[in-house]
């Protein structure tokens, strides 16, 4: 008897084809939750709407009451960003500190949900950057839940270099850009 190659080696040959085009495919930022409304994307390209880091801290504000909408509660900066260092998704000295105050005024307002933003500086492929930038979110969300944070309150997302706060090539712009950037979604 003898074996007919023909057709396996025919599919091999289009398999082998089609793998160079599966492998160029652009992937979007990853997300725990594919939808985002409009008020949270960028308005044209390289245009961010990430507020600037505050410099007022949760506890400054705790006493304030909470405004109407979630907007005007982002605009605030109830929430500190945390920071990291070049090409590191472990939480350094600071954002511990930061994380820490964050969970002490996320608990005094047990309702609100939030988003935590991970990004990273312009260095290094797009790919790399939306898997740090991953891991920088998670890792500020693993912190507060470890702090008593119910971990249904969070949401992740990277955005990876595509939507860098500061767009000097500087390591004093590239600094402001690695961090986990926290945003409310929910009262």
């Amino acid at each position: 008897m003898k074996r007919n190659w023909t057709k396996p080696i025919a599919v091999l040959f289009v398999l082998a084809a089609m793998l160079p085009f599966a492998a160029c495919k652009k992937k979007p930022p990853t997300t725990t939750e594919s939808a985002r409304s409009a008020s949270e994307s960028p308005t044209s390209p390289g245009e961010t709407r990430v507020s600037p880091p505050s410099n007022r801290t949760p506890q400054d504000v705790a006493s304030d009451a909470l405004p109407g909408s979630v907007e005007e509660m982002n605009r605030r900066g109830y929430l500190q960003d945390a920071f990291f260092d070049y090409n590191q998704a472990d939480l350094r000295d600071d954002a511990r500190t930061a994380l820490a105050a964050n969970a002490t005024w996320l608990k005094g307002h047990a309702t609100t949900q939030f988003l935590i933003e991970g990004h990273c500086d312009s260095r290094g492929t797009t790919e790399y950057n939306l898997a740090l930038g991953d891991r920088r979110a998670n890792a500020a969300r693993e912190y507060l839940t470890s702090l008593g944070i119910d971990g249904s309150r969070i949401r992740t997302v990277s955005y990876g270099k595509e939507r860098p706060f500061c767009n000097a090539e500087s390591e004093e712009c590239w600094q402001q850009n690695r961090r986990a950037h926290f945003l409310f979604t929910a009262k």
